[in-house]
């Protein structure tokens, strides 16, 4: 059966809509609850030149938690002690969401993972042919062995166990279908499938899902989707209809490369396109993304869905027109239902009804002849405007973001001051 989307059917007859969500329900299989697992403090941390300190963790992990996320990955406490002791700081803040640290299917990772007091350890080891050959250098069995000694030492330690590969999607089936079944059959509670390199189509994916259900029979089943290819959140919505529970997302998309599935999207098109409850509360989402743009220092798009600054803002005379008459004619939802409101930009494309519209602020009418006037000069100033302050903006935005990290020139000062000898010194 064909399924019509919810917005085709907001300005038709009413009544469809319940009949859709019925429709819905019946032809698929979302798992009640979702359980929403975010990776900003990991995964998003992980984006080029961010860096969060455990002070900057507890804050957005505590917001986290306010808005309704339910398990946060909290960080890789091996990785030093700086984040061995962000995962300590968030396991012992009393947050209502469950604390998760990673770790490598290494002793000495979930060991650190154990004396972090984090509940929950996602044991994370690649699966491809290409990370096994080039990246791990083991075999398909020395992989196995490894991933059940690091589940059950987990286990043992009475942590609730989310079993990851990397590269799922690209590895052998076969092989996965024997690694993950071994590794349920050991006690790992959840099982996570990654589309790392976002490689995904939501069809190709539904069909990996599905045989992946045949084969493994996972009592507990996650996604973890990257955004190469700007299909995170729909590959994301695929799993979920396929009765996945537990997707991964990250706050502003952040993530390695392009990023992670968008939380603040999943959440939306869930709630609003599909009707489906979250636990989230939807109206302090856009309250999260500024917190993370402001400490991870990555500043939102303009245009990105729903939490860009574009989102809700209208300059074309028509659209303004429509807004003002009824804002469904070009808002899918309304801006209150993310913490926002609505703008309306007066500029070139700035139309009669914006211009009487911003007039009512200050309780002031004018004649048409004025109207006209007022609307030339705006349009005039609009299009008068030099260009210097964006100019200045892009250049500082790539020159922070073309080269993040370390510059070229700090790296070599570390290692003169290092004495390492380099040819020519």
């Amino acid at each position: 059966m064909s399924l019509p989307s919810l917005g085709s059917l907001q300005m038709s007859e009413p009544a469809l809509v319940e009949n859709f969500h019925r429709e819905t329900v019946r032809e698929r299989t979302f798992a009640q609850p979702i359980v929403l697992w975010d990776e900003t403090l990991r995964d998003g941390e992980q984006t080029p030149g961010v860096h969060f300190s455990p002070e900057e963790k507890l804050r957005i992990a505590e917001l986290l938690s306010d808005v309704g996320i339910p398990l946060l990955n909290a960080g890789i406490p091996v990785v030093s002690e700086e984040e061995a002791r962000a995962v300590r700081l968030l396991a012992e803040a009393g947050l209502r969401a469950k604390v998760l640290a990673a770790a490598r299917t290494v002793p000495g990772d979930v060991e650190a993972v154990i004396r972090s007091g984090a509940t929950h350890i996602a044991i994370f080891v690649a699966a491809s042919n290409v990370h096994l050959r080039y990246k791990l250098k083991m075999s398909q069995e020395e992989v196995l062995n490894a991933s059940l000694a690091a589940v059950g030492q987990a286990k043992a330690a009475g942590l609730h166990v989310a079993f990851v590969t990397e590269d799922t999607v690209r590895a052998p089936l076969d092989f996965v279908e024997r690694l993950y079944r071994a590794v349920q059959e050991a006690g790992a509670d959840r099982l996570v499938i990654s589309d790392t390199v976002g490689i995904m189509t939501p069809l190709t994916f539904r069909w990996f899902l599905r045989e992946f259900r045949r084969r493994v029979r996972p009592k507990d089943w996650s996604v973890h989707c990257h955004n190469d290819f700007g299909l995170a959140v729909a590959n994301t919505l695929t799993a979920l209809e396929e009765g996945v529970n537990s997707p991964h997302v990250c706050v502003n998309g952040l993530g390695e490369r392009a990023g992670n599935t968008s939380l603040e999207e999943l959440v939306m098109a869930l709630e609003s396109l599909y009707g489906v409850p979250t636990g989230i509360q939807t109206n302090r989402l856009f309250e999260l993304s500024r917190l993370v743009e402001e400490v991870s220092g990555v500043p939102l798009a303009a245009n990105k869905a729903l939490v860009g600054y574009n989102s809700f803002s209208h300059e074309a005379g028509i659209h303004t027109h429509g807004i003002l008459a009824n804002t469904l004619t070009y808002e899918p939802l309304q801006p209150e239902s993310l913490g926002r409101s609505r703008q309306m930009i007066l500029g070139k494309h700035t139309g009669k009804a914006a211009v009487v519209e911003k007039l009512k602020e200050r309780h002031a009418t004018a004649t048409d002849p004025l109207l006209a006037e007022l609307l030339k000069r705006i349009k005039e100033r609009s299009e008068q405007r030099g260009k210097v302050e964006v100019d200045k903006f892009l250049l500082t935005y790539r020159s922070l973001y073309e080269h993040p990290g370390i510059s070229d020139a700090e790296f070599w000062q570390m290692v003169r001051g290092l004495g390492i000898a380099t040819e020519g010194t």
